[in-house]
């Protein structure tokens, strides 16, 4: 793991999320991520609110929760009894919701806000880690229906005002997500996913691109090393694109923050 950043404020981090709860159920291959998680929310400076782009909601188009105290949607199968009842009762931010689907709209996006629906498992499982006290109030964004990059990119642009105020941007995801791997002994998916992560981070923490080249290099993500085996479909990719997208004016060079082995398969994190 690299270095946890510090008492950053208006922060902007892809992250991984892990497999479904496994995270707050003990489960020993995840127990670095949880401890990464942990060290995150201790060491960022208290956002008034946190957005988070969840790899798990797809809509036709940007929405936003505009729930005053959404549920919890437990979006996953085969787990335990206790990982459906989770609880981390945060609050939804409905002004926050609004004023995010204007700044859509600004853009050249149509946006809408969801006032029914809640939380799934990409917002509460890295949450009930990062600030488990669950006092902070939460606005989720959709991906948009087809993964588009550009379109992700772009919607990411037109909330980059955001970077100016004391909010926490997620997008809550997988570097690496390919299911049949993780539960693969083959010595060659560790190595694709060795090369891709690699390819990852070059493109938005190193130093030898421009940010035009880096845009290039996401919006042509499926040409990198093994991208298809390592996102046979880029829904834990795509919350990236958003991120860079808001960051990449002020701050096209990310800092790795995560970098580890998960269930076998290199998963790293980003922030700007």
């Amino acid at each position: 793991m690299s270095d946890t950043p510090t008492n950053l404020s208006g922060s902007i981090v892809y992250l991984p999320h892990g497999g479904g709860p496994l995270p707050l159920l003990g489960d020993p291959q995840h127990a670095g991520l949880v401890a990464f998680l942990r060290e995150l929310g201790a060491g960022l400076a208290p956002p008034s609110a946190i957005v988070v782009i969840s790899a798990h909601w797809e809509a036709r188009r940007p929405t936003l929760t505009g729930a005053a105290a959404p549920a919890l949607i437990y979006d996953y199968y085969g787990f335990p009894p206790e990982a459906y009842h989770v609880e981390y009762a945060v609050p939804g931010e409905p002004r926050l919701a609004a004023r995010l689907a204007e700044m859509l709209e600004a853009g050249g996006l149509q946006a809408e806000v969801d006032g029914q629906r809640g939380f799934d498992h990409g917002l509460f499982v890295p949450l009930k880690l990062m600030y488990p006290d669950a006092g902070i109030p939460c606005v989720q964004l959709s991906l948009v229906n087809g993964l588009d990059p550009a379109v992700h990119l772009a919607i990411g642009r037109a909330l980059s005002n955001l970077r100016r105020e004391n909010l926490l941007v997620l997008g809550s995801g997988l570097s690496f997500h390919s299911l049949p791997a993780f539960f693969s002994r083959d010595p060659e998916a560790g190595e694709k996913s060795e090369a891709f992560g690699e390819w990852l981070i070059e493109t938005c923490a190193g130093d030898a691109l421009t940010p035009a080249e880096r845009e290039q290099r996401l919006l042509a993500w499926a040409d990198a090393p093994h991208a298809r085996f390592c996102h046979p479909r880029e829904e834990h990719l795509i919350p990236l694109h958003v991120c860079f997208g808001m960051a990449a004016a002020e701050t096209p060079v990310a800092r790795v923050i995560y970098d580890e082995r998960l269930m076998g398969q290199r998963v790293c994190g980003l922030l700007w």
